[in-house]
């Protein structure tokens, strides 16, 4: 089933729309339906897939059924989906943070203009929803919290965590959106139940760009699925910023190695101090460089989907070049200079290019070699 086609793509909250995650929703389902639902639900997965959009379908179906335990439709079958439209009041409430019996813990604002949040979910965003989730529901049903992202909590508010799931509520469901879920303390992962999302297919991602930028371009299309890597958060993100294009200009300068073009290099390190574009190029590189390593040690570069035209022979070409522990290396070496660059705000340009030089130092070596 479609919903109305929205015109921009809708925050969580927002989004009636969920595509992917059907075992997902039939596993809560289920255990609703049985009598024994968890109190507690971790929903894991890589960024940009669904995760938060699918918890809160299910904060909003257990707000819709009130006090019953036992989910069936008016014949009394099973319900098969979460799916609940954008039209009906329960959705509309959340939506507009307007429900009675719902939160959301999200990190904080760092500024009064609200325009950057903080880096972490402190205990002060926490520290409210162990009362909220103990008193008696306001209608008589469920009261509902979603942590997004619990993997951004700090210690403190972990531990407030903690100290709810260790004496659970009744009547209370607490949804924690985790992108990384190996950095929550392992006795809050254990008082969960816990669902694995897997990322999107290539051709989820597509019917999902078809739905939310309708004006792209069709071989745009064909390299943003492939360069999303299952996340349609991805994908739309690359899609506002420019990123096939930064894609294409980056396999251009890749493809002089091993004496990169200083025309090329200046050129494309300039675009990295505008807007978000330095985080867009090294995320390509670093991502790009990892995707060369893993499927030249598979053997499988003649089955690789080739984003633009001449990748696949780029990446033969910087594999014949350094072996797979050299790489291992610059792909270390970008990683830790694109975390300092962010931590301690060097300039952005002349990070790029020790980025991009680091390549071709690999690849002179080993032609030297």
């Amino acid at each position: 089933m479609r919903d109305e086609e929205p015109a921009e793509v809708p925050e969580p909250r927002l989004n009636p729309y969920l595509l992917g995650h059907e075992a997902a929703e039939k596993d809560y389902l289920a255990a609703w339906s049985s009598g024994r639902l968890a109190h507690a639900w971790l929903i894991c997965g890589p960024r940009g897939i669904g995760k938060s959009t699918l918890a809160h379908r299910m904060a909003r179906f257990a707000l819709a059924q009130g006090g019953d335990d036992k989910a069936n439709d008016m014949f009394g079958a099973p319900v098969p989906s979460l799916q609940m439209s954008a039209e009906d009041p329960v959705f509309r409430r959340v939506a507009a943070l307007g429900h009675g019996d719902f939160r959301i813990v999200e990190r904080g604002w760092s500024d009064s203009k609200q325009t950057k949040r903080k880096t972490v979910i402190g205990v002060d965003e926490v520290r409210e929803i162990g009362t909220f989730m103990s008193m008696t529901p306001s209608e008589g049903g469920w009261r509902t919290v979603i942590i997004d992202a619990a993997d951004e909590m700090n210690t403190n508010a972990a531990n407030a965590v903690l100290k709810i799931l260790e004496e659970p509520p009744k009547r209370a469901l607490l949804f924690l959106v985790a992108h990384n879920p190996d950095r929550l303390l392992p006795t809050i992962r254990s008082r969960c139940r816990r669902l694995d999302l897997r990322p999107l297919t290539q051709g989820q991602v597509t019917a999902l760009l078809g739905r939310y930028r309708p004006d792209l371009k069709p071989a745009d299309v064909t390299a943003l699925t492939v360069l999303a890597d299952g996340s349609i958060g991805r994908a739309i993100e690359l899609a506002e910023e420019g990123g096939v294009t930064l894609f294409r200009e980056l396999m251009a300068l890749l493809g002089d190695a091993p004496r990169l073009s200083i025309s090329k290099l200046h050129a494309l390190s300039d675009k990295a101090m505008k807007g978000d574009a330095f985080r867009t190029l090294n995320g390509l590189l670093f991502w790009w460089l990892a995707r060369m390593a893993t499927e030249g040690a598979r053997g499988g570069l003649n089955a690789l989907t080739e984003i633009i035209p001449g990748e696949r022979a780029l990446a033969q070409k910087l594999l014949a070049a350094a072996t797979p522990a050299v790489w291992a290396d610059v792909w270390d070496k970008i990683g830790h200079l694109a975390r300092r660059t962010d931590a301690v705000n060097l300039d952005k340009k002349r990070s790029l290019m020790l980025m991009l030089m680091a390549v071709e130092s690999a690849v002179s070596q080993g032609k030297a070699a």
